[in-house]
């Protein structure tokens, strides 16, 4: 991956999402300021027309850009449009129409596209219409899964991010009704290795602490209504405890949150979609960054859809885009640190030398822990 070379600002690929969504207002906002050009250099995959309505839309007038023909192109200091499209484009504000959706497909597959032949540092994606996406190409719920096919990963996760909380979604996008199905012990062990090294390698933290939340409520109340957590989640956590992940529970969600037990912890691995996208966005509503672990390549994204209520309207927040941009800068750094220190055993060793005497405490006493 090419990173900062020659201490230059690092290049941001955007995909420009769907265009009658709010994507194309929260960048602006965001980019407005010159200060973020500091930053990195932002390169997004749209079209100069749909970015000129925009501006007009929301009164940016004094906003400027220049277009590119390749990213290699990329003028520092600048706002870079990398023209995917030549043609005048509909826009209908607020509403999902089929083009809509086949050019955020598009400006997708030629950001990724980048990415992996190096021409860019990182990617941050605009929210884009799940429904209005789909074709014979696209047939995924989301950007993670089409991301982890695109990127050829083994493994990725979800992690919603914002301050100090990382809270994995083990399923994704997947119907309720079939989330019991799906969660095996195998896969909860599989998502924790992840999460684990994604906390030590994207987010710097040494000797993360992993919280894993209940599947059912009161966690099964010792198999009273329902045997899950007894048998599938608690052995997954013991094995993932015995190959060095801290990792502790299931701890039943509204009691886990309730209490405020997530400050406890580094990361928490909720199990479906609302399990913990719901105090997620309770928590950080208009600030929170999705990221997607497990990836080769740095992906972030705000944590927000395409709010077609308030498209058009003046009215979006730029503040979870704007730190979906400052994650994927410190994503990169973080890695390129970590890389270096696992390259020199030297380092690395010294580093490791310093024990953290309450994670050695809680490993010895893990195996007595009670499961609430």
């Amino acid at each position: 991956m090419a990173v900062n070379k020659n201490n230059n600002p690092v290049k941001i690929g955007i995909s420009q999402g769907d265009i009658n969504g709010i994507g194309y207002e929260v960048m602006l906002k965001c980019f407005n300021d010159n200060r973020m050009m500091e930053l990195c250099t932002p390169v997004l995959y749209g079209s100069s027309k749909v970015l000129s309505y925009h501006k007009k839309l929301i009164g940016a007038n004094d906003f400027s850009f220049v277009n590119i023909r390749n990213a290699e192109q990329a003028e520092r200091n600048k706002f870079n449009i990398l023209n995917i499209i030549q043609e005048e484009v509909k826009i209908d504000i607020g509403q999902p129409t089929t083009i809509g959706g086949q050019l955020a497909a598009f400006s997708l597959d030629r950001t990724c596209d980048d990415v992996i032949a190096g021409k860019l540092d990182a990617i941050v994606t605009n929210p884009i219409n799940k429904k209005a996406i789909q074709s014979q190409t696209f047939n995924f719920p989301g950007h993670t899964e089409y991301l982890t096919k695109k990127f050829v990963a083994k493994d990725s996760l979800m992690i919603m991010t914002c301050r100090n909380i990382h809270i994995g979604i083990m399923t994704n996008h997947l119907a309720l009704r079939d989330v019991p199905r799906v969660v095996t012990k195998d896969l909860i062990l599989r998502k924790l290795r992840v999460m684990d090294l994604s906390l030590k390698r994207d987010f710097g933290i040494r000797m993360p602490k992993i919280a894993v939340l209940a599947l059912n409520p009161h966690a099964g109340d010792k198999g009273l209504i329902g045997t899950e957590d007894d048998e599938i989640v608690a052995p997954a956590i013991k094995q993932a405890f015995d190959e060095g992940i801290l990792a502790f529970g299931p701890y039943p969600s509204d009691g886990f949150f309730g209490n405020g037990s997530m400050n406890d912890f580094d990361g928490v691995m909720a199990l479906y979609h609302d399990q913990g996208l719901i105090p997620f966005k309770l928590m950080s509503f208009t600030e929170g960054v999705n990221f997607t672990a497990g990836l080769p390549y740095v992906r972030t994204s705000p944590a927000h859809g395409t709010a077609y209520e308030i498209a058009g309207k003046n009215q979006a927040s730029a503040q979870s885009f704007r730190n979906a941009v400052y994650l994927a800068c410190d994503i990169i750094r973080n890695r390129r640190e970590y890389d270096l220190l696992k390259a020199n055993p030297l380092k690395k060793a010294k580093r490791e030398h310093v024990v953290d005497e309450d994670v050695v405490e809680e490993k010895i006493n893990h195996e007595e822990m009670e499961v609430f």
